[in-house]
Formats: structure tokens, C-alpha cells, sequence
């Protein structure tokens, strides 16, 4: 008993210790904190044809990319939550979109179509990374957002 309860405080002082010299600012995905110099050409968000294909089953994929396409300077200034800055090396959730990677992951479509949402309702780049961080962006129904999409076509 005396065993298990050194190694459990040995634990919880690791722990502690870890917790004071980690920065969470570190755990943070690569963005820019502002908008590009106007001179800046962006890649482009992929669009019309492009937006078809093995990567392109769902509605919400092609809508998502067309609410992208409207917001490029938004998503430059804001951060990807699914860290496909270390593994691809994106430099911002604009990244995402200038490729597939956005119709793969529902994280980087919930948060583009989250800033879309949030640049219509007025919100500046820094509010909607702050919604992002919060994790505000995982309220984001994608079938929802494909439905309204097959609406319009329909119509």
C-alpha cells in the first residue's frame, strides 16, 4: 500500500511539474494573426470542377468549399483543430482548402463552415479563432449543411 501511494504522489508531482513548464500557447495549430499584405496572392480555394471526384461524395463537401471560396482571408488568419499544420504542413485552415484535406476531415469542413457562419454574422478573425479554440465549431451539423445545399439545387 505504501508502494502504490509514493508512486501515486511521484505522479501527481510529474504531473504538476509538466503542467507549470508547458505552454499551451505551444498546443496551438499554425495561422496567421492577420490578414495578408493586399499584394499577397492566396492559392486558390478549389472550385467549380474541382469540387467532384473520389474526395467529393457529400453535399456539405461542395458547399463547404463553396462558403471557403468566400472567406479566403478569413481562414488565412485562423488556426486547423485536426493539426494538419504538423502532419501537412499547413500554415492555416485556409491550407485545407486550397486542397482536398477539407473534404476529407470533418474538423477543418465544421470550422470553415463555423467561420463562414460567424464572418456573416459580423464576427472579426480574432472572435471566430477565439470560437475555434473554444471548440465552438463542433456544433456544425455538415449533413445539415449538405441538405441545404441539395435544397438550393433543387429549386
Amino acid at each position: 500500500m505504501k508502494r502504490i501511494l509514493i508512486t501515486l504522489a511521484l505522479g501527481l508531482v510529474t504531473a504538476a511539474g509538466y503542467a507549470q513548464w508547458s505552454n499551451p500557447v505551444d498546443d496551438v495549430p499554425a495561422y496567421h494573426p492577420a490578414a495578408p499584405a493586399k499584394e499577397a496572392k492566396l492559392p486558390p480555394i478549389l472550385a467549380g470542377a474541382e469540387l467532384t471526384g473520389p474526395n467529393f461524395h457529400y453535399p456539405w463537401q461542395v458547399e463547404v468549399y463553396k462558403e471557403a471560396a468566400q472567406i479566403p482571408k478569413v481562414l488565412y488568419q485562423l488556426p486547423c483543430y485536426c493539426h494538419c499544420d504538423r502532419a501537412l504542413g499547413h500554415t492555416s485552415l485556409h491550407s485545407c482548402f486550397s486542397g482536398t484535406h477539407g473534404a476529407e476531415c470533418s474538423t477543418c469542413a465544421k470550422e470553415g463552415a463555423y467561420a463562414y457562419r460567424m464572418t456573416k454574422l459580423g464576427k472579426t478573425p480574432a472572435e471566430i479563432r477565439a470560437g475555434i479554440e473554444h471548440k465552438d465549431f463542433e456544433q456544425i451539423d455538415l449533413d445539415a449543411l449538405g441538405s441545404k445545399s441539395s435544397e438550393k439545387a433543387g429549386s
